[in-house]
């Protein structure tokens, strides 16, 4: 057939379809450069995510192996997953450490899961900033936990650690180190933030926590009998509870006339918050602080009781402090800072149990990290498994090693139990005081050993051991 016949055939096929493929093609290119680079991972299950997988994690405890699974799999830098019902990036090692907490305000900004809201705060505040909530909260904290402050504390810290083993640890051959290190901590919080002292006040608002605390981090499931549903009733009598104290505490300001606050609650009323904003502002102040610093006492005492050459250091170490006070005199701020080996013990502790798993962030801008886009909208969490058992900045992983902290100590962002930048937990000086104050009195007064050396560890979501690690006790 002669070309000249087809002509017409291939101007009428140029003119009507090339147009229509040159859309096409513009079309698909544009649709793949708007379509963000995700950082690479699996979102699970619709709904609960990869939720559950993390949860069976920790109550295995193993939650190091979720994030090790994944940063190997995906990507060392970040990966993408969905817990607690969010999309979510998970930054890894030092470099994602410093890029979120540097990153505060201009990349990122504080952020609750909308679960713990629910389990804890009251029903008209679920739907709050967890940026004001916070920055609301550290306002009234930053004042009491400055070290000025805090120095104060510490003669009362000594007197409560005294009377606690008094009470609770002499007269006993055998006690279980980890819930009685919780009954210290909460009671000193009551006595030193609300102004409580009697036990059975101590006691109601104690119970519920442990149902609380527990249910932070679980598949957000309001059936009855999920452990979310238990958190959600404890939180309940958690809030009826705070809510007739500070009502009490209200009333007696102002029939008494107070101007001179004598605890947090008596500062919040006294600049006319509601008896709401304070409940919500209290509970999160004890939920932060109900597990962490007794976790990190129940483990040092685990560890010192496997190492001996360690304890002994210890003992030595509070021993001279022991004989430069009088007779009857409290610890000051002064003997603090001289145990500086005990501290290093206890920070290789929650090294290897670390009391705190991370914390979330959200995205308030998209931004790029790693090469990867993390959309506005998105939750970002970072976590201390990530890096306290690499090898890349802790040699030997695994081993006990209280020198690692001697000197300058790990590298910046490798090491970060309280947090970082403007975050930063502010209770982290209180805590040290707490943890170091109790330590001293129990070595000066107890040897101790295991009743179950292979006893299993467990996330909930601090570690704690299954059977709250008892111990024999025998004076030191």
């Amino acid at each position: 057939m002669d070309i000249a016949c087809l002509m017409p055939y291939l101007v009428h096929f140029v003119v009507l379809y090339v147009p229509v493929g040159v859309i096409y093609l513009v079309y698909k290119y544009k649709s793949r450069a708007a379509t963000p680079n995700l950082p690479p991972g699996r979102k699970g299950l619709p709904y609960i995510g990869e939720t559950l997988d993390y949860v069976l994690g920790l109550r295995r405890g193993t939650p190091v192996k979720f994030i090790n699974d994944r940063s190997t799999k995906y990507s060392p830098d970040v990966f993408r997953t969905s817990l607690l019902g969010e999309d979510m990036a998970v930054f890894c090692g030092a470099a994602g450490n410093k890029f979120l907490f540097s990153g505060h305000n201009k990349y990122v900004t504080a952020w609750w899961p909308r679960s713990m809201k629910k389990a804890l705060l009251d029903p008209s505040s679920v739907d709050n900033s967890s940026e004001e909530e916070s920055t609301i909260l550290r306002t009234y904290l930053l004042p009491l936990l400055k070290p000025e402050s805090l120095q104060r504390y510490v003669p009362v810290m000594d007197v409560m650690a005294k009377e606690h083993l008094d009470q609770y640890w002499s007269p006993y051959n055998q006690v279980q180190v980890s819930p009685l290190s919780k009954k210290y901590g909460f009671s000193l919080a009551c006595r030193l933030f609300m102004s409580v002292q009697q036990k059975e006040e101590i006691e109601n608002f104690a119970k519920p926590f442990a149902f609380a605390t527990a249910g932070l981090i679980s598949v957000p499931i309001d059936l009855p009998g999920t452990t979310f549903n238990r958190a959600v009733k404890a939180g309940k009598v958690i809030r009826r509870e705070l809510l007739a104290f500070i009502t009490k505490k209200k009333n007696e300001l102002l029939k008494k006339g107070m101007t001179v606050a004598s605890d947090i609650v008596d500062s919040m009323l006294m600049d006319g918050m509601t008896e709401i904003e304070i409940l919500n502002k209290i509970v999160g102040f004890f939920i932060a602080s109900h597990d962490t610093t007794s976790t990190a006492i129940t483990f040092t005492v685990s560890y010192l009781s496997d190492y001996p050459d360690v304890y002994n250091r210890v003992l030595e170490e509070q021993k001279d402090i022991l004989r430069s006070k009088g007779p009857g005199e409290p610890l000051g701020w002064e003997d603090i800072q001289k145990m500086k080996y005990t501290w290093c013990v206890v920070c290789e502790a929650m090294r290897l149990a670390p009391p705190a798993n991370g914390a979330f962030r959200e995205a308030i801008t998209d931004f790029t990290y790693a090469g990867y886009t993390i959309p506005k909208g998105w939750k970002a969490f970072w976590t201390v498994h990530s890096t306290n058992k690499n090898p890349k900045y802790f040699p030997d992983p695994e081993k006990f090693d209280p020198s690692r902290f001697e000197g300058n100590g790990p590298a910046p962002y490798t090491y970060v139990p309280f947090g970082g930048g403007p975050r930063m937990c502010p209770g982290k000086e209180y805590a040290r005081l707490e943890i170091l104050t109790f330590i001293h009195n129990l070595v000066t007064r107890f040897k101790w050993e295991k009743l179950n050396p292979n006893e299993k560890i467990f996330y909930s979501p601090s570690p704690i051991p299954e059977e709250g690690l008892p111990i024999k006790l025998q004076a030191a």
